[in-house]
């Protein structure tokens, strides 16, 4: 399924904006479910349930007013009309009032670039198989950078805006030890990034559209004119080429020209690797809620839980371990949320082995991490070795991140086979954390309320050290016949019965809730 919001979310910013979710029905959240775009003919039918409406002839606020009414009347999903037609008082109240979404389209964007765009992100969307739809907008990536170093005479690659290779030419006999780097790691080396950043180039790519001439660097790098590409103003990537003699005006003109074709491919790119995910996404979420048959790896499984980082929403967890499940190797991360938790479905494999997305090269990979975040922290319950046991796994590790998150576990990687006392114990505490049932805790605290005394934590204590009176001294800092003289008095204020293993397991329970929650009334 793909609704409204992915897809708006998936073109992107510099594209689309929605502007009121529809919903009139009172599901005003951008869910309507989206199968096809259609283009709005005068006089006709506005769409069919589940179309979004290309309001391309639309001239003026009545003929908008119009369109809506009719896709209301068809039950289309929405409408898109340019701006700044949507902003229109008329138009907007219109849209407020009925069912169909109203969205946005940037003034400068062709109605059939949006038409190509869109259904390209919902044929990914509806694809048979995972992957099914992405050999064409890369085979055409390879092809507009052989055209590109036709035109520039000279190596090219081409580039999203984080430096990752997307594309390269054939020709790369004149290319420099930089460049032979960059195609085979697929990224430009951390040392090139240094020189470009010191002469302000990536600066220069996300504030203009100018060209922009790189000087040569470090081993043996030689010079680079860089054109930028953009649409709608979003910067989305660049055209590199390894110039050794300065490229001919008109030949960058070319270049520039490509650069806006180049802007669509990348568009559609982006569109359909963000429904794509959406898509996983929906399909991890079933299978860690219901055990449904939707994990694209071999079990054993494992689910963790992942947390820390910047504080900011789910959104921008998603996106920061997106990044680093990437940038270590993970092409195609399984994560997802669950009621407003972030979960990794990782393989777990026996021996040694550390492939991408293992729990292995997870915790492998949060060492290395947290040598700079010490907040970043992985959860994982017990393995799940059919779809069935994803449900109990994710709810393990939800547990063990909870207990991370309130600092009664330490961050890092945790694992419920290390773990799992501090589980028991929390849903004990939970268990016990309502009203005090009955026993001296009630007594011991009014106690310690009226006078000053800890009689509370000398319980505590000595149930911790099992009754050793040197060892419960010791850790209250008092002497041992001061702790003699205060159980007494205990016993006094207090029906102190420690001679059933049952109750003195039921007073450290007790104890346990008072401690990590609020304190209970007795009632």
């Amino acid at each position: 399924m793909l609704t409204l919001t992915d897809l708006v979310d998936a073109l992107g910013p510099g594209l689309l904006r929605l502007v009121t979710p529809g919903g009139a029905d009172g599901r005003a959240d951008g869910g309507a479910q989206v199968h096809d775009v259609v283009l709005a003919e005068p006089g006709e039918a506005a769409g069919q349930p589940g179309e979004l409406v290309l309001g391309a002839g639309v001239a003026g606020p009545p003929d908008a007013v119009a369109l809506l009414e009719r896709a209301a009347a068809a039950g289309a999903a929405g409408v898109v009309l340019k701006a700044p037609l949507a902003d229109d008082p008329a138009v907007a109240a219109a849209a407020a009032r009925l069912r169909p979404a109203l969205v946005e389209l940037q003034p400068d964007t062709s109605w059939t670039h949006v038409v190509w765009l869109a259904r390209g992100a919902i044929d990914r969307a509806y694809a048979p198989l995972p992957g099914a739809a992405d050999g064409g907008v890369h085979n055409d990536l390879f092809a507009l950078a052989d055209t590109a170093a036709e035109i520039a005479d000279a190596p090219v690659t081409l580039e999203d805006a984080r430096s990752r290779v997307l594309a390269y030419s054939g020709r790369q006999d004149r290319a420099d030890p930089a460049r032979v780097s960059t195609i085979v790691g697929r990224r430009v080396p951390a040392q090139v990034i240094a020189h470009l950043r010191a002469c302000g180039v990536f600066r220069s790519l996300a504030r203009s559209s100018d060209p922009v001439h790189v000087p040569a660097g470090p081993d043996g790098m030689l010079p680079r004119l860089v054109i930028p590409v953009r649409a709608g103003g979003e910067w989305l990537g660049s055209i590199w080429v390894v110039a050794r003699t300065p490229v001919p005006p008109d030949r960058v003109r070319r270049l520039a020209d490509l650069a806006s074709v180049l802007a669509l491919h990348l568009l559609r790119l982006r569109a359909e690797a963000g429904v794509a995910r959406r898509v996983l996404a929906d399909q991890l979420r079933g299978a860690l809620r219901d055990g449904a048959d939707g994990v694209p790896a071999p079990p054993p499984w494992r689910v963790a839980a992942l947390g820390g980082g910047a504080d900011g929403d789910l959104r921008q967890r998603l996106d920061l371990w997106d990044a680093i499940a990437r940038r270590f190797g993970w092409h195609r991360p399984l994560l997802t949320d669950v009621d407003d938790t972030l979960f990794a479905v990782l393989t777990d494999p026996p021996g040694p082995r550390r492939d991408a997305g293992s729990m292995a090269w997870l915790r492998n990979v949060l060492v290395q991490v947290r040598a700079h975040d010490r907040t970043l922290y992985a959860a994982a319950g017990g393995p799940a070795r059919s779809p069935a046991g994803l449900p109990r796994a994710r709810s393990e590790a939800a547990e063990l991140a909870g207990l991370v998150a309130s600092g009664r576990l330490p961050a890092g990687t945790v694992l419920l086979e290390d773990a799992w006392d501090a589980v028991v114990v929390e849903r004990a505490r939970r268990a016990a954390g309502g009203p005090v049932l009955g026993g001296p805790v009630p007594d011991l605290r009014a106690h310690d309320a009226a006078n000053g005394t800890a009689f509370v934590p000398t319980l505590a204590a000595w149930l911790d050290h099992f009754g050793d009176t040197k060892g419960t001294a010791e850790a209250l800092g008092v002497h041992p016949n001061t702790l003699r003289h205060r159980l007494r008095r205990m016993a006094e204020v207090a029906a102190l019965d420690l001679s059933s293993p049952r109750r003195r397991l039921a007073l450290r329970l007790q104890l346990n809730a008072l401690e990590e929650g609020p304190a209970p009334r007795n009632e």
